[in-house]
Order: C-alpha cells, then structure tokens, then sequence
C-alpha cells in the first residue's frame, strides 16, 4: 500500500491561511478509475482512495504510516513569505501622518 503525506496549500480564492495547518495522509489508487457506459460516472472499485486522514504534524504522520507498514512519500509545503506590511492600511488614517492627504 502506497500514500502520499502532504501539508495543502491554501486555496487561490482566499488570502487567508485557514485549513493549511494540518498534514494529511492520501492513499494512491491501486486500480484505474473506470467511466460507466450508461451514465458516464467516474467510478473506482478501491475504497482505499476515499481515505484522508488528518494529523497534526507531519511526525505524528510519519509515526502513522510506520506503525502500519505504509509506504509513504512526503510532500514539502513551499512556503511563502507574509505580505504584511508595517502599519497597512491603517496608515491612510493616522494622526502622525507625515505627507499631506491627497484624496
């Protein structure tokens, strides 16, 4: 049996860093999806697919597949750095404002 560990990187409609926290273990497909004929549907005879599971670090993750014989392969998150800037927004309305308002 073959899983991927992996961190999710946040979603592309959100700058928020919500539901990236935690670290997941994803089985591989053991047999290829197959299209129904009738219906067209997208179907897989492996349960093993539909299994994610959720851990708090990767070592928790990591100690998981060990204890069970799982073959992992673990995937790094490419972290970005904070775009925050000093003061933000809240600059435009400051009492100490150096330059003169301009809108």
């Amino acid at each position: 049996m073959r899983a991927r560990i992996y961190q999710p990187a946040k979603t592309a409609m959100s700058s928020g860093q919500g539901k990236t926290k935690f670290w997941f273990l994803e089985y591989s497909a053991d047999t290829p999806r197959e299209v129904d004929p009738l219906m067209g549907w997208t179907s897989s005879s492996d349960t093993q697919s539909q299994v994610r599971l959720r851990f708090d670090t990767k070592e928790a993750a990591l100690a998981y597949a060990k204890d069970r014989g799982i073959e992992v392969q673990v995937s790094d998150p490419n972290k970005r750095r904070a775009n925050i800037r000093p003061r933000g927004y809240a600059e435009n309305f400051a009492v100490d404002r150096k330059g003169a308002w301009t809108h």
